[in-house]
């Protein structure tokens, strides 16, 4: 195992912290916007008919879905009860024959080798443990199996507006931050020695809001780390959290003033497209 966090950390501490994060407002508003990404991961990761298939910290289920989609044997997890029945309302109303259960990312009740796939949408990186998050992505795929993710990258919007987050209101001192699970050196690091072959692909998503301000009041009213940050923050904090957003937005934004008089704020993000075949 590969130690990536400071041993000092108190790791059961944070995660209880960030599940209330993410359990709080509505992730799946802003997680719904994000269903290209499992369409496409689904594609690379070649998803076929009758493998099971792990999705974890599936959130509201994008991945499962377009997996499901393409005649895999869907198993949906989450620590947030309340996503993954928003995962299935949407898999019913398709028709999709799923399971959902209630896991941690960092210690799933599923024995060795269970599954041919395992899939995480910018799930499996908001975990405080990254190195035994990876073992564990290892442990439940089968030899041969693939491990399939998308992850945000440092330089990216969502990489850059956790930089924000976190000079506002500091992350616990060495805690690696999620958006390593970007970078090829780290999944190296984590999964190299039991991996046959590790592809990393850089892809953009492009967040599509009316303005700045708008884009901030979703994330505000129903992303669950940034509602939290608003919520910590004294006023006079919070509305320079707010300009820092903005200017950020702002800063990447690529489509906004195409037509003069429109609303549009298309905000690039990229993230790293990973498929791992598992030794």
């Amino acid at each position: 195992m590969t130690q990536v966090s400071s041993p000092a950390l108190d790791l059961a501490a944070i995660k209880q912290r960030q599940q209330a994060a993410w359990s709080s407002g509505n992730y799946a508003v802003v997680g719904t916007t994000l269903q290209i990404v499992g369409e496409r991961l689904a594609e690379v990761a070649q998803v076929r008919w009758d493998e099971d298939v792990l999705d974890v910290a599936a959130g509201n289920g994008n991945a499962s879905l377009a997996a499901a989609r393409r005649g895999g044997w869907v198993t949906s997890t989450d620590y947030v009860p309340a996503l993954l029945e928003l995962g299935r309302q949407r898999a019913d109303a398709e028709q999709l024959p799923m399971n959902f259960q209630v896991a941690d990312a960092e210690a799933l009740p599923f024995g060795n080798g269970s599954f041919d796939l395992v899939l995480s949408t910018f799930g499996v990186m908001f975990t405080p443990d990254h190195a035994l998050a990876a073992d564990e992505l290892l442990r439940v795929c089968r030899p041969g199996g693939r491990i399939a993710m998308a992850n945000w990258t440092p330089e990216g919007f969502i990489g850059q507006m956790f930089k924000v987050l976190g000079r506002h209101l500091p992350p616990p001192a060495g805690l690696t931050p999620p958006s390593a699970w970007g970078t090829l050196p780290h999944l190296q690091k984590l999964f190299g020695d039991e991996a046959i072959s590790i592809v990393a692909t850089p892809r953009v998503f492009n967040f599509r809001y009316r303005s700045a301000e708008h884009m901030i009041e979703v994330f505000r009213s129903w992303y669950g780390p940034v509602q939290k940050a608003f919520d910590a923050l004294p006023a006079d904090r919070a509305a320079q959290l707010h300009e820092d957003l903005a200017e950020l937005m702002h800063r990447f934004d690529g489509g906004g003033h195409a037509e003069p008089g429109r609303n549009a704020l298309v905000v690039p993000s990229e993230y790293l497209e990973i498929v791992i075949t598992r030794r």
